[in-house]
């Protein structure tokens, strides 16, 4: 039980290092996806949603301490990315042609949640370089909140379609007697 639990602990935290070093790559690459999540997503697929959200959360907090106050506001993001990841793999629904429609609809929901904080929180302009499509989007006169809602829908699926992709292949590839050994306890 308590190699259980360390194993458990371990995968949490090289979800959050690579939720950490992803907004890193992100921010300073000015990228229009944020790649804030890939470890939000692994450990959701792997441990289910309260891990996935708990990793999400924990990795807003750290990463907004460190190098990004933004994403400590973004925590709420983090939640519904890793309930929807865990709850759609634990379904089955993160393969095939339900994966896209799974992903789209995790979108809504997080882009929604995304676009209120960036709207409303602040003015459309936050440190993603996503911002630079929400300018643009509001210089041809498109209102602010309905241009933060685009702009987050449309990275918002990129990014998460990406992360989707990325840990299906890492998961798939981890040692079955890890995977067993955490899902059953």
């Amino acid at each position: 039980m308590r190699n259980s639990k360390s194993l458990k602990l371990t995968i949490m935290g090289i979800g959050i290092a690579l939720n950490i070093i992803g907004a890193f790559i992100a921010l300073n690459l000015r990228l229009p996806i944020y790649l804030d999540s890939i470890g939000t997503i692994m450990v959701g697929f792997v441990l289910g949603p309260v891990y996935g959200m708990v990793t999400g959360v924990l990795g807003s907090v750290v990463s907004g301490i460190t190098f990004d106050i933004y994403s400590l506001y973004f925590a709420p993001v983090q939640i519904f990315t890793g309930f929807f990841a865990g709850y759609f793999y634990e379904k089955g629904l993160m393969k095939g042609k339900k994966l896209f429609l799974s992903v789209f609809v995790m979108t809504l929901f997080v882009s929604f949640t995304g676009a209120c904080l960036t709207a409303y929180i602040f003015g459309g302009i936050t440190s993603s370089g996503s911002s630079y499509i929400i300018v643009i989007l509001n210089n041809l006169g498109v209102n602010p909140v309905v241009s933060a809602f685009i702009t987050q829908f449309l990275t918002d699926y990129c990014d998460k379609l990406v992360a989707v992709l990325i840990m299906l292949q890492v998961v798939i590839r981890l040692p079955k007697n890890i995977l067993l050994r955490v899902q059953n306890n």
